[in-house]
């Protein structure tokens, strides 16, 4: 599984000109699901998303998690939560490394791909304490971001062990 995460102020999706889900400032998340991901898989990634420390704090040092943020937030605080969205796209397994086209070849089939996207979704949800929005499966989506930083994170968690 691979994954783009960008620290975001907003985040939006549109289909066919209608608003899917939006955010404030959090995290946008691309998702690229290959036939070799397992659960194992996206417990590693959902693990690291909530524990990875790439949101100011007071002294402007990226020192604290999305869930860091989440439970600082006094009750009467008149700032939004902040938000994690998720998008699935197949073009991160790409692969350059013949020719000028991308092959797709290691993408999985929506078969398999919509179950481990469902799952992915479902358990940063129950780890990041609160619903995580979602784009569509498979639709053409148009994605607005305002990137904060710029902050932009890739994991793939086939290659753990490498980044």
């Amino acid at each position: 599984m691979r994954i783009v995460i960008q620290r975001v102020l907003s985040a939006s999706v549109d289909i066919a000109g209608l608003r899917k889900s939006a955010i404030g400032s959090g995290m946008l998340i691309l998702v690229g699901i290959c036939d070799e991901d397992t659960d194992e898989d996206i417990e590693y990634l959902c693990q690291k998303i909530v524990k990875l420390r790439i949101f100011d704090d007071a002294d402007g040092v990226m020192n604290l998690s999305i869930t860091d943020l989440l439970t600082s937030l006094s009750p009467d605080s008149l700032s939004p939560s902040p938000g994690i969205l998720v998008v699935s796209q197949f073009t991160l397994m790409a692969s350059t490394r013949k020719g000028n086209r991308p092959s797709y070849v290691h993408a999985s089939r929506p078969d398999f791909a919509i179950p481990m996207y469902e799952k992915f979704v479902a358990r940063l949800s129950a780890l990041f304490g609160k619903p995580v929005q979602t784009g569509t499966f498979g639709a053409d989506m148009q994605v607005a971001l305002v990137n904060d930083g710029p902050v932009t994170i890739l994991l793939d968690s086939q290659l753990r062990d490498r980044f």
